[in-house]
């Protein structure tokens, strides 16, 4: 009885990871990818799908290329922070302080603002730690995307959501698949744009023939 309940666990196994094969060079096995990813993340993904889901594909954005997105706000950083800092020494009398005559507390307030400024220009080490704790998976039914933070994000992408994809690539084939592209406006009534999908990925148009092989499913 045990040697049997062991084998239909392996067919189980092949099944839940079956892919179609795309040509010669085809992509690892979702196996190879999920194996790979942090213990915690795989057993999301594992309890996320439904009996008869099956894996069509996994990955996991590029840690370089991810925190690539994030240099606009460097670039925002570095004025910002240099203004903060020139404030502080301003307030100070551009000396530096004698605490035998007391302390004035007023440059202090300047404080908040260059600890905002440096988190603007570390931002990029904050996207590649996020990076290594993403994971993005097709099924049959749908797409996935997972972040795990101290509360873990899951979002669900059904095959009707996935008609309209905007694709972007670089030299090496890597890129980004745009499922959706969120517009917000600020105080200052400037926009900022959010792309969600599956970002910084490697294949990047091998992984879209996929996904809209899965939309024109529900078609």
């Amino acid at each position: 009885m045990l040697f049997f309940g062991t084998v239909d666990t392996l067919i189980e196994s092949e099944l839940l990871f079956s892919m179609p094969v795309h040509g010669s060079d085809a992509m690892p096995a979702p196996t190879e990818t999920l194996w790979g990813l942090p213990v915690k993340l795989q057993s999301l993904i594992q309890a996320e799908l439904n009996e008869k889901e099956r894996i069509s594909w996994v990955g996991t954005p590029d840690p370089k290329r991810f925190g690539m997105r994030a240099w606009p706000m460097v670039l925002f950083g570095i004025p910002w922070t240099a203004f903060a800092l020139f404030w502080i020494a301003g307030a100070s009398g551009f000396k530096i302080p004698d605490f035998n005559k007391g302390f004035d507390f007023f440059p202090l307030f300047g404080i908040p603002f260059v600890l905002i400024g440096l988190g603007m220009l570390t931002s990029p080490v904050w996207m590649m730690k996020k990076a290594r704790n993403t994971a993005y998976v097709l099924t049959t039914d749908r797409a996935i995307i997972f972040e795990k933070k101290l509360a873990t994000a899951i979002r669900s992408f059904e095959p009707e959501q996935l008609r309209n994809l905007r694709r972007t690539q670089w030299d090496d084939g890597a890129g980004d698949l745009i499922f959706e592209r969120q517009v917000a406006v600020d105080n200052n009534q400037q926009r900022q744009q959010t792309d969600i999908g599956f970002l910084a990925i490697p294949d990047v148009k091998k992984v879209e023939t996929l996904v809209r092989e899965l939309a024109e499913s529900s078609l």
